[in-house]
């Protein structure tokens, strides 16, 4: 095809002897995919997933374009006859030849089969200029001395830029066929009939949690939430622990490294420093109080259970990250380079309400729209890497004013969106803590009996519950809501499964 006289062409100029590159643009590959479309209209339905009329270097040839898919959207037939009106009424397309234009695009086109290579070019070309563009903004913006506009954020904003680029005119979507889908369920459940837990995604460790919830699958957001001092980060870290200490790795059909058990974790703590995390999974792996590892309170028989316990963690794939105050977009950058570099197959977040959106967080409405913006990014971070995000989150202190102290989904601290968000809650209850801190006082008018009574039944319902904890799944998308009971070691932080009297054996 033979290059139309295009509108608008900027040409090169070096007579300072100055380099000048010119923006990277191909007139002619838009200029032959309009002509194709003009011919054809089956040749734009090739390339509407991933253009849009901004994607092309020419705005004319934009405007071409987008008045080509509103006509091609409403059903009729886009041609040079039927879009003929629209030049005649819009100066600036007169200019460049009016209708006459949109009949050279068409009368010059050879072929319509690269309509579609036509378009990726184009797209190509319109990233290469937005990355030029993207490229400058950061060079002045550095330069720049805003006190209130730090490096740190500079970075962040850039990089959230980068991604919204890199995830514009994606096309690698679109309908499945369901036999596909259907292949793909049964590879799941071949693979959770290999495991020895029969769990369909990453095992939690604990055998009646991991038959209500089946593990955490991929691509799930799982909030864990709690009041202060319940447990949940010692029951997150549990978790994680145990899919790095059971992570086996083995080959796809493909060829790909996939994860037969266990799995790879990335683990941001925003709350505590990495040392804190590795006390706690060192006291677990030991069996050492992590309160006197933290004082140095060990002998010489701990040291030697410290060795052996760190030649075991060694080896284990739990990746730390303990930056404070870390934003939604940076989060996302880290996990991609982790999976990139790694390997990935479990985020936690602890916790939640730590994390940053991109709003300036002020005041309590802005504070519920940027809750909203970090549950959604966690959950698309879930489906664009397929792996379980689990994210801990605070309770309101609504809990507290009422006399069963258990939590329900109206208790999530800014909770529409992590309830809507989420594929599933689950609350973590330690009826103890409560118990603890309630021992009966006598009242003037009680008498000993009363009195006694009183503190008989406390002192049973203390009993009862000493040691034990409760995790409540208040909502699944995939499977049953209910409730399953933990030990939990407090000096160990550390919870394990509980067997109850009806469990244990006759020989016992």
């Amino acid at each position: 095809m033979d290059p139309i006289s295009a509108p608008n062409v900027t040409p090169l100029r070096d007579g300072d002897g100055i380099g000048y590159r010119a923006p990277p643009q191909n007139v002619e590959a838009e200029q032959a995919l309009l002509g194709a479309i003009l011919v054809n209209n089956q040749a734009y339905h090739r390339v509407s997933e991933f253009l849009v009329a901004s994607h092309f270097s020419e705005a004319v040839h934009g405007r071409i374009f987008e008045a080509i898919a509103k006509l091609i959207e409403r059903g009729q037939i886009a041609n040079p006859v039927t879009l003929k009106n629209l030049f005649d009424q819009d100066g600036a397309l007169a200019e460049i030849g009016g209708a006459q234009y949109l009949a050279r695009l068409a009368a010059s086109v050879v072929t319509i089969i690269n309509s579609e290579d036509y378009g990726r070019t184009i797209h190509d070309l319109h990233l290469r200029r937005q990355l030029i563009t993207l490229g400058e903004d950061v060079v002045n913006e550095a330069f720049s001395h805003d006190l209130d506009h730090h490096a740190q954020a500079q970075i962040e904003t850039a990089e959230k830029r980068l991604f919204e680029l890199a995830t514009s005119g994606q096309f690698e979507g679109g309908f499945a066929a369901f036999s596909s889908a259907l292949t793909i369920a049964i590879n799941l459940a071949e693979a959770a009939f290999k495991r020895e837990g029969k769990t369909t995604g990453v095992s939690t460790g604990f055998t009646d949690l991991d038959k209500l919830l089946g593990g955490f699958h991929p691509s799930d957001l799982i909030i864990l939430a709690g009041r202060p001092s319940m447990g949940k980060t010692a029951l997150a870290t549990n978790i994680a622990f145990h899919a790095a200490k059971t992570y086996r790795s083995g080959k796809a059909a493909d060829g790909r490294t996939v994860a037969e058990d266990g799995g790879i974790v990335g683990f941001f703590s925003l709350e505590m420093s990495s040392e804190q995390l590795a006390t706690r999974v060192l006291s677990e792996e030991s069996g050492v109080a992590s309160d006197r590892i933290r004082r140095g309170d060990v002998s010489h028989e701990d040291f030697d259970r410290f060795v052996q316990a760190s030649q075991k963690l060694a080896s284990v794939p739990l990746f730390i990250d303990d930056t404070p105050a870390l934003s939604i977009a940076a989060l996302r950058t880290r996990a991609r380079r982790l999976q990139r570099q790694q390997g990935l197959h479990m985020i936690v977040v602890d916790y939640l309400q730590l994390l940053r959106g991109g709003g300036d967080g002020r005041g309590p409405e802005n504070r519920v729209q940027e809750i909203s913006e970090i549950t959604r990014g966690l959950k698309a971070l879930a489906k664009e890497l397929a792996v379980p995000v689990l994210a801990l989150s605070q309770l309101s202190r609504a809990v507290e004013q009422r006399e069963d102290k258990r939590p329900m989904l109206s208790d999530l601290r800014e909770s529409g969106s992590i309830e809507q968000d989420a594929d599933v809650v689950m609350f973590v209850f330690r009826e103890e803590y409560y118990l603890d801190r309630a021992e009966p006082m006598r009242r003037p008018e009680e008498n000993d009996d009363k009195f006694n009574e009183r503190y008989q039944h406390w002192h049973e319902r203390l009993q009862q519950v000493h040691g034990t904890g409760e995790v409540i799944i208040a909502k699944q998308r995939h499977g049953p809501i209910g409730k399953v009971t933990l030990r939990f070691d407090g000096e160990r932080t550390k919870f394990e499964n509980f067997i109850g009297g009806d469990q244990i054996p006759d020989h016992h």
